[in-house]
């Protein structure tokens, strides 16, 4: 089995070969902070191939280093010591290749995200979305390699 996936501009591309690890939410503020999100998503990946580009890596605290693209800033990497290294979930190629198992950070969660799921959600065919959509022309790389 293998997996890849990248940045959004396509410079970083990655490949892990064999199954992915455990996957998780975290909703620490340092995993908030990192990914601009409501929390990090993230999966474990032994066996990490950088395929095209280099990431860059900024320190988050004394244990963790964040791996992102130097160009477009997508975050990439949760990077625990030398040896364990997280790939965000939103990353892969085929994000529903990693289901999360649990959640980690809880003190930090923010009080209405168990609610995200009972938001009124809009179809992309509904006259206004679907003009607004057809306006879109995406200059993001695409989720495969070429």
């Amino acid at each position: 089995m293998s997996f890849s996936g990248g940045c959004q501009c396509g410079a970083v591309r990655f490949r892990v070969d064999g199954d992915l690890g455990e996957a998780s939410i975290c909703h620490c503020r340092m995993c908030q902070k990192a990914t601009g999100g409501l929390f990090g998503p993230y999966v474990g990946a032994p066996a990490v191939v950088w395929t095209r580009g280099e990431r860059k890596r900024f320190q988050s605290s004394n244990k963790v280093w964040r791996g992102f693209c130097e160009a477009c800033g997508t975050p990439l990497t949760f990077e625990y010591g030398e040896s364990s290294v997280a790939l965000a979930i939103g990353a892969l190629d085929d994000p529903a290749a990693a289901r999360p198992t649990e959640q980690l950070g809880s003190p930090s969660k923010l009080p209405w995200v168990d609610g995200l799921a009972e938001l009124p959600t809009h179809e992309p065919t509904e006259p206004r979305a679907a003009a607004h959509l057809a306006s879109i022309v995406s200059l993001q790389h695409p989720d495969h390699d070429t």
